[in-house]
């Protein structure tokens, strides 16, 4: 007997709301310059001998300006977006935010001693892929791929591929985990980024 759960609905009912809209006018060079300014970001932050809480802070600021926030987080929450407050939508979004610089930014820190590296700039369907090269010591270099569009009016980027996994649906699945175990509870879901990564 077919039973529609929360991941399947989640999934189903967000997928065409959330594409991104057509680049538009977005070229390749303004994709691969918001990339390379993100990368050379990245790498300074690497190379800075911060402390580890300290890298997350830059980790989160380079976040804010280089990511599209709103959709990443929207994609995230899917359809419990629905009934979610404004309050809620601007709690979730910043514990979101938060959540995904320091998850990402411990796995960023892992390239001390290291570097990204531009490769190449395509279009595919309505946005642009810009993948770039981490070069890590004692490892076999591997892709990181960012998928940017300028549906926000800028070039953002909205996606990204680490060694071929999907930061938009793996954190879709996290928060829907995070909910399940919530029962459904957002406010405690928020509570939960708060403190995850």
């Amino acid at each position: 007997m077919f039973r529609l759960t929360r991941r399947k609905f989640l999934v189903t009912t967000t997928a065409a709301a959330l594409t991104p809209l057509p680049a538009l006018a977005l070229s390749e060079s303004a994709a691969g310059s918001l990339v390379q300014t993100l990368v050379d970001k990245i790498n300074a932050v690497i190379d800075s001998g911060k402390s580890e809480t300290a890298m997350y802070s830059e980790f989160e600021k380079i976040f804010r300006t280089y990511a599209d926030i709103t959709y990443v987080a929207a994609y995230a929450l899917g359809a419990d977006a629905r009934t979610a407050s404004a309050s809620q939508k601007k709690a979730f979004t910043d514990a979101f935010t938060g959540y995904v610089s320091r998850k990402y930014g411990k796995r960023f820190r892992e390239f001390i001693g290291g570097r990204l590296e531009m490769d190449r700039v395509k279009a595919v369907k309505n946005y642009l892929e810009v993948r770039t090269i981490a070069h890590l010591r004692g490892q076999s270099p591997f892709d990181i791929t960012f998928f940017v569009s300028d549906r926000t009016g800028k070039p953002l980027f909205f996606n990204m591929y680490i060694e071929g996994i999907n930061m938009l649906l793996t954190e879709r699945t996290e928060v829907g985990a995070m909910l399940d175990r919530n029962r459904g509870d957002l406010n405690k879901t928020i509570a939960d980024l708060r403190k995850a990564g």
